[in-house]
This record gives structure tokens, C-alpha cells and sequence, in this order.
């Protein structure tokens, strides 16, 4: 397991990642408003009209008509902008950040927001063809999280990541390794353990999509497998100068830490 710290793939088609900002700031507000402001019986009956449930939408069951908040095929995208707690939220929106601006950048403002709302729905639709009768809401933003994350990987696999391993390791890996394994991992998982209470169905839902849609939807120009490797600034080399007899000396300008702050 790994979580994504930092990497430094400058943008190259946008001056700002405005649809990735928006779609986490709509994530917290909707948190705040269905988790710690508000009562359990609001939070429980938003999480039944918006979340998506299989048995509903394969018409197993019925919801009470007192609980609908939107048609059942909008909740193939509600349901990710829902999410149970505050680790939950935070995890999703930490990878949307690291990994979202330049998926953007690769796409444009308006097809990666169509981009992020297919891998929504195909991870909801994964989700449901595993269990079609199952009554418990889905919620979570990961279906669509893990559409962005296979995109970066088929974009930008030699970029090098800080990562934290293990929860406790930071470590500046070329994306394509911690990608590849969390990928693998997902798959595994849902042969594993697909009764789990994380839905991996939902995450290789969106997965697939998202390898998909970013062949079809990047911009004209925008190759796959980026050659260009990107490292953060904290594991670049420093600089070397040479004296006049051709020594190479170390440049002399001070090399910032992993965190920003000079050695």
C-alpha cells in the first residue's frame, strides 16, 4: 500500500486544473453536509437517495418513495460525490491531487470532467453486475479516482512520485511502479475477496474505464507513455560547473529537502 505525496509534471496544455479543484471542493462540501453537520437521519436517507444501489437499479427492490432524491441513473454518478467518513474522503481526494491536474492537462477541462463522470459510472456499473441484488448503497469517489490513476499511468509512467510506503516510507519512484502494483492490487483483491466491505468491483470498473477512455478522449498530440522523465526537485541532481583547469566542482546553490526547506 502507498500513498501519493508529491510529483512535479508541470502543466503543459492548461494554466490551471480548474475542473480537479472543483470536484474536490464539491466532495468536502458534500461531506460536510451529509457527515459532520448534519443529523444521522439526514445522512443515513441521503445516503439511500443518492448512493447507488444495485438492487434498485436492477430492479430487485424498491426504494421508498419518501428516500428518492434523483432518478436511479443519476445515482450511477451521486454516489461518488458521497463518502462515509473522513480518512475515506481524505485518501480519494489526495490521489485526485496528485494525479488529476495532469490528466486534465492531457484531456482539457471539459472531457476530463466527462472523463472522471464515465469512470464513476462504469465503477458503479462494475459494481452492480458483481451483485446485482445487493441492497447497500455504494458510496465513494474511488471508482472514479481509479479511472484518473490508470490514465497518469498510461500517461506518465517514468514521472517520479514521492510516495509514502507502507504508510511510514517516503520514497521518489518512477509512477509506474506504485501505479502498476496498486492496479495489480485491485484486481487481486476483487478475485480475493470480492465480499469485502471495499468495493473492488467499483475500482476495476474504473480502472478499465479510465485505460479506455484516455486513448479516445487525451488531445490530439498527447502521446502515451511519456518519454520524458520528471523528477521532484528533491531528488534532482545538483547542478555541475567546472573550474578552468575542467574540474567539475558542485554547483553551489543549496539543494532543498524532500519537504521544500534547504540543506
Amino acid at each position: 500500500m502507498f500513498i501519493p505525496l508529491h510529483d512535479r509534471n508541470t502543466l503543459k496544455h492548461i494554466k490551471m486544473q480548474y475542473v480537479t479543484i472543483t470536484l474536490i471542493v464539491i466532495n468536502i462540501v458534500a461531506w460536510l453536509i451529509t457527515g459532520p453537520i448534519a443529523t444521522e437521519e439526514f445522512a443515513n436517507a441521503t445516503v439511500l437517495g443518492l448512493g447507488y444501489i444495485p438492487a434498485i437499479v436492477f430492479d430487485y427492490a424498491m426504494l421508498d418513495p419518501s428516500l428518492v432524491i434523483v432518478p436511479d441513473e443519476f445515482t450511477f454518478v451521486t454516489y461518488s460525490f458521497l463518502h462515509g467518513d473522513f480518512m475515506h474522503l481524505a485518501m480519494n481526494m489526495l490521489f485526485l491531487w496528485v494525479f488529476g491536474d495532469n490528466v486534465e492537462d492531457a484531456l482539457g477541462h471539459f472531457r476530463f470532467l466527462v472523463f472522471y463522470l464515465l469512470c464513476a459510472a462504469a465503477g458503479a456499473l462494475a459494481h452492480g453486475l458483481i451483485d446485482p441484488a445487493s441492497e447497500a448503497p455504494l458510496i465513494g469517489a474511488s471508482g472514479a479516482i481509479s479511472g484518473v490513476v490508470a490514465a497518469y499511468f498510461l500517461l506518465h509512467p517514468k514521472v517520479r512520485v514521492w510516495v509514502l510506503v507502507l504508510f511510514r516510507i517516503p520514497l521518489p519512484l518512477p509512477a509506474a511502479i506504485p501505479l502498476a502494483f496498486w492496479i495489480g492490487q485491485q484486481f487481486f483483491m476483487l478475485v480475493v475477496d470480492p465480499g469485502s466491505g471495499v468495493s473492488w468491483s467499483a475500482h476495476v470498473g474504473g480502472i478499465v474505464a479510465g485505460l479506455l477512455l484516455v486513448v479516445v478522449l487525451r488531445r490530439s498530440g498527447v502521446p502515451l507513455f511519456d518519454r520524458t522523465i520528471v523528477s521532484p526537485r528533491a531528488v534532482e541532481h545538483q547542478t555541475l560547473t567546472a573550474d578552468v583547469a575542467g574540474t567539475p566542482i558542485p554547483d553551489s546553490r543549496k539543494r532543498p529537502t524532500p519537504w521544500g526547506r534547504p540543506t
